[in-house]
């Protein structure tokens, strides 16, 4: 608990949040860009590559399988931070949360108005005739043949609903994030480098009051921010009992 982040929070009634990776390590899912996150692994060709859509359509097999290695995750809990954030949105005071993260967390906890700029591995559809599959049909395909995920139905790929490289962010998804952040007086910015564009040049967009940065590295936005907090996320806005 942080006394002035926990003022800012109770004098502002149109909050958004805007997390990334951060927000996930604390329930046990690695980063990218970390000492241990994927960027740094060693693999047959660059995690960038492996996860782009040309790679995608050229070694589809090859993406099925780095992609359930690697992005698919098993037993993580929303923490301390999604669930204050949920919370909060239930006090109405958090509008909305717009995150990078591809793990559906947020709704775990139970936020509503989220924004994934990025998609979700929960997600997954036939590129033909857009029936949905959840994860476990993605992980199922694994076992068996070329390991390639194929529609029941017509026989297509069903892909996640992930963004990949070389792909654009969804149109509505991002339209929603712009129109939150602009709207908001508080904007917190948690758990993310604002490395990755075009989701880091949202802040951009906003023109509240107060903005808030959480992140245990510094960041291009903390010489903006009203109050700068070098904290694991879950730290931060864990309530006190």
């Amino acid at each position: 608990m942080v006394p002035e982040l926990e003022k800012m929070l109770q004098s502002h009634k149109n909050i958004v949040f805007f997390g990334g990776a951060g927000v996930s390590t604390e329930s046990g899912i690695p980063d990218f860009r970390s000492v241990d996150g994927l960027y740094h692994q060693k693999f047959k060709y660059p995690p960038e590559t492996m996860l782009s859509h040309s790679f995608y359509e050229s070694h589809t097999a090859e993406f099925f399988d780095f992609y359930r290695q690697k992005l698919i995750v098993h037993g993580a809990r929303p923490n301390a931070a999604h669930l204050r954030l949920a919370k909060l949105e239930q006090q109405g005071k958090v509008r909305a949360v717009v995150t990078q993260n591809i793990d559906g967390l947020h709704q775990a906890a139970g936020s509503r108005n989220v924004f994934e700029l990025h998609g979700s591995t929960l997600r997954n559809f036939c590129t033909r005739c857009g029936k949905f599959y959840p994860v476990s049909f993605i992980e199922e395909a694994g076992k068996s043949g070329d390991g390639i995920p194929r529609c029941t139905d017509c026989g297509a790929i069903v892909k996640p609903d992930v963004v990949l490289y070389e792909e654009g962010l969804d149109e509505a998804t991002l339209d929603g994030a712009i129109q939150a952040i602009h709207a908001a007086d508080l904007l917190i910015v948690g758990g993310t480098s604002l490395a990755v564009y075009p989701a880091a040049g949202l802040l951009r967009y906003f023109r509240g009051s107060d903005l808030v940065v959480i992140n245990k590295q510094p960041t291009p936005a903390d010489s903006m921010a009203s109050l700068v907090l070098n904290l694991p996320i879950g730290e931060a806005l864990r309530e006190e009992k």
